[in-house]
């Protein structure tokens, strides 16, 4: 997740009531199984669609948590347990996708470290929620903190719910605070977010208030890594993340990062050093499917919209989350759309990292639920990926490189934390 987008974010809705092949209104029809008797060689639609339900499929950042967390704070009611189609992410796409273990984004503003202790209640309500969604509906969700239970999950039908903090700002500058979200279930940090906080500069922040890491980023780096916490390199500034690969003992992530090759200048995104440096530590970047990260085209027009935007905004004296203001992108978007991208621009950056370093070291990290519309035809919720899975197929991926781009790698570098850790804790 990044700052708001030009796209409206519509109400986060959980849908619970529908078995594993069930669909909601805006899935696309999946070609059925094939029969490998008769059909020995399937085409790329129906061999995805069977590989998407065969295969593991891990995505780095989902951010539901906070859609409906939000939505609570504006007074409307808890989303219901029955079939609604305003999010990305719910559990009958989930499933006709093949989505098995989404990482659900603990994700805290960063206004929020203005107020002691309010980052930190905030990921608290976030936390919960996912915890009472494991245990209020264990014939669907169950919680994963370590690989081997993403696997088990996966084995009896469930839908895996790790969860990953997005912002480290939760942690108050108390190093006690990170062995505390650990207990409770934490199991990747992104250091920070648009803002410097007091672990680290953020890419999106220009005042550089630690020429990277602080030093008490440096000692969460190495609590972290103590703890079996991954460490995510998203979002922080390329100061920071040089500092990170000094420091972390274990390999490293981007949970939902793209490539800084197709938008060039663009510093959330990864350069092709910073790739290759990711890799020869053995990290993985997994790919945002937002259409600014993906698109220099894309990037530009709603650059444009922003500009506009927030000229309008400063004469009318409007703030980001006020009523006019959501009136004002409404109706701006209504009169200024972006055209869609495709899917396969996402396969671009994959075949661009695994050009650069291997299909070792790349993934997949949509930022479902945390870039608005900005998602490219074909890609736009959760039941989708077996499309994705189709373009790799025709760009002549093996069913072994699709395993690894879809949960084997980074399963291995979670592993590898965690194995590191295991006689430290």
């Amino acid at each position: 997740m990044h700052r708001p987008r030009l796209q409206v974010f519509a109400l986060a809705v959980l849908v619970l009531g529908a078995g594993c092949k069930d669909t909601a209104a805006s899935v696309e029809p999946a070609a059925p199984a094939p029969d490998r008797d008769s059909d020995p060689d399937p085409d790329p639609a129906a061999q995805a669609a069977a590989l998407a339900q065969r295969l593991i499929i891990l995505d780095g950042h989902v951010d539901m948590p906070h859609q409906v967390v939000s939505a609570q704070d504006r007074e409307e009611p808890t989303p219901p347990v029955h079939a609604h189609t305003e999010t990305d992410f719910d559990y009958p796409r989930a499933k006709a996708g093949g989505l098995d273990a989404p990482f659900m984004s603990i994700y805290t503003p960063a206004k929020l470290q203005a107020e002691a202790g309010a980052s930190k209640r905030y990921a608290e309500r976030n936390i919960d929620l996912v915890l009472a969604l494991a245990a209020d509906h264990p014939e669907k969700f169950a919680l994963a903190k370590i690989p081997d239970e993403v696997r088990a999950n996966f084995e009896r039908g469930l839908v895996s719910l790790p969860m990953g903090m997005e912002n480290g700002s939760p942690i108050e500058g108390e190093l006690t605070n990170v062995a505390y979200f650990y207990e409770r279930g934490i199991r990747y940090i992104t250091l920070t977010h648009s803002k410097d906080n007091l672990i680290s500069d953020s890419s999106y922040d220009d005042a550089h208030t630690h020429g990277g890491l602080s030093e008490f980023g440096n000692q969460v780096v190495a609590e972290m890594n103590r703890l079996g916490i991954m460490v995510d390199v998203s979002h922080i500034s390329d100061a920071a993340f040089w500092q990170v690969m000094e420091r972390s003992a274990v390999p490293v992530i981007a949970s939902h990062s793209s490539c800084r090759h197709f938008t060039p200048g663009f510093e959330r995104n990864m350069s092709d050093e910073m790739i290759e440096a990711l890799a020869a530590h053995d990290g993985v970047i997994q790919i945002n499917f937002g259409g600014s990260f993906l698109s220099q085209p894309y990037r530009d027009a709603e650059g444009a919209g922003w500009e506009v935007l927030e000229a309008t905004m400063a004469e009318r004296g409007l703030e980001w989350g006020d009523a006019e203001t959501q009136t004002l992108i409404e109706a701006y978007q209504a009169e200024h759309p972006i055209p869609k991208l495709d899917l396969g621009v996402v396969a671009d950056h994959i075949d661009h990292v695994v050009s650069l370093v291997g299909v070792e070291h790349v993934g997949l990290g949509s930022d479902f639920d945390g870039v608005g519309d900005s998602l490219p035809t074909g890609l736009s919720d959760v039941s989708m990926y077996p499309n994705l899975i189709r373009v790799l197929l025709e760009r002549g991926y093996s069913e072994v490189d699709i395993e690894k781009i879809c949960a084997g790698n980074v399963l291995r570098v979670w592993q590898t934390v965690e194995d590191y850790a295991a006689p430290r804790r």
